[in-house]
C-alpha cells in the first residue's frame, strides 16, 4: 500500500465512503496501567482472563463463544456478563493507538467487534448513535439495541430514529455501557447470527446507509467461521470490490476467504498502518 492509496483511502473514510471495521488487532498497545498486562481482546486472551489464566480443555479453547458456553451452562450467563463488564468497564486500560487515530479521522460509521468503550471514548465529546448487538431477549422482534448521545449521557431511542445526522458506531457483540449488554457464548451467537440472516439484526436504516459501502478491515482475522459470519451478514450489500483487510502474513484460508469475498489482503499490520498514517505507536500503551 503506497503513501497516496493510504491518503485515498483516508479520505473516503473520512467522506464515509470507506467504513473502518475494527477486530482485535486494534487493541495490541492497550495494557492495563497498574500491570502493564495487556488487554485481553482475541479468542484465546479472553478464554484465559474468564478462566482465571488457566487453559481450559482443547475443544473448549478453539473458540472464547464456545468456552464462554462451557461456563455459562456452569455458572449461568449472569457470570459471563459480569466478567466481561469488570474486565472492560471496571479495569483501567490505556488508549489503543488506533482509537487515537479514529478520534481524529472521525469517520461517520465504524464497526466494532471488540466488546470494550475505547471506540465509545473516541466519541465521547461528540454526539452520536450507538447501535449495539443483542440475544436472547424476549419481548422484542429485532436483535439490536439504539442510543443517541448527546454529549452527557446516553438515550434509548427507536429503530426509526436512526439517521445519519450524527456519526453511527455499531458494535455487534455489545458494551459495557451505557448498560452491559454483551453477545458472548454460543448460543448468544446462534440466536444473533439466526436473526442476522433474518434481517432482525441490523436496523433498517443502516441496510440502506450501508450499500455499496467499502470497508477497511483493521486488526480482524478470517481463521474463525463465528468471526467470518457476523462480518459476512453485517458488511452484506457492499461494493465491490469490497475493500481492504491489513494481514501482515495471511494464510492460505485468510487468502481463499478474501479472494471470495474480493477483498484486497494488504500485507502490513496495525502498527505499520499507523506508522503510515503518521500515529506514533512506541511508548504509547502505557501513556
Amino acid at each position: 500500500m503506497t503513501q497516496a492509496s493510504i491518503e485515498q483511502i483516508m479520505d473516503k473514510i473520512r467522506s464515509g465512503e470507506v467504513v473502518p471495521y475494527l477486530g482485535p488487532g486494534v487493541l495490541f498497545d492497550a495494557c492495563n496501567r497498574s500491570s502493564g498486562e495487556p488487554m485481553p481482546a482475541d479468542s484465546d486472551s479472553l478464554i484465559l482472563a474468564m478462566n482465571k489464566g488457566r487453559p481450559m480443555a482443547p475443544k473448549l479453547m478453539y473458540e472464547f463463544p464456545r468456552a464462554a458456553m462451557n461456563l455459562e451452562l456452569k455458572r449461568g450467563r449472569r457470570f459471563i456478563e459480569q466478567f466481561l463488564t469488570r474486565l472492560y468497564k471496571a479495569e483501567d486500560w490505556s488508549r489503543a493507538a488506533l482509537h487515537d487515530w479514529i478520534k481524529s479521522v472521525a469517520p461517520p460509521y465504524v464497526i466494532d467487534i471488540n466488546r470494550d468503550l475505547q471506540l465509545q471514548q473516541s466519541y465521547s465529546g461528540t454526539p452520536h448513535y450507538l447501535v449495539r448487538g443483542l440475544a436472547r431477549i424476549g419481548g422484542t422482534d429485532y436483535r439490536f439495541t439504539i442510543n443517541r448521545y448527546d454529549g452527557e449521557r446516553y438515550v434509548p431511542i427507536g429503530p426509526e430514529e436512526l439517521k445519519d445526522d450524527l456519526p453511527i458506531l455499531f458494535k455487534p457483540l455489545g458494551s459495557p455501557e451505557p448498560t452491559a449488554s454483551f453477545i458472548a457464548s454460543d448460543a448468544d451467537f446462534v440466536d444473533y447470527l439466526t436473526e442476522l440472516m433474518g434481517g432482525f439484526g441490523v436496523p433498517s436504516f443502516l441496510k440502506s446507509y450501508r450499500k455499496e459501502k467499502q470497508y477497511l478491515f483493521l486488526g480482524m482475522r478470517f481463521v474463525r467461521d463465528t468471526e467470518r459470519m457476523v462480518m459476512s451478514d453485517i458488511t452484506y450489500d457492499a461494493a465491490s470490490p469490497a475493500g481492504w483487510a491489513l494481514i501482515k502474513q495471511p494464510t492460505p484460508k485468510e487468502i481463499r476467504y478474501c479472494n471470495k469475498k474480493n477483498i484486497e489482503i494488504i500485507e502490513m499490520d496495525v502498527s505499520d498502518f499507523l506508522e503510515k498514517t503518521a500515529i506514533p505507536v512506541s511508548s504509547h500503551a502505557m501513556l
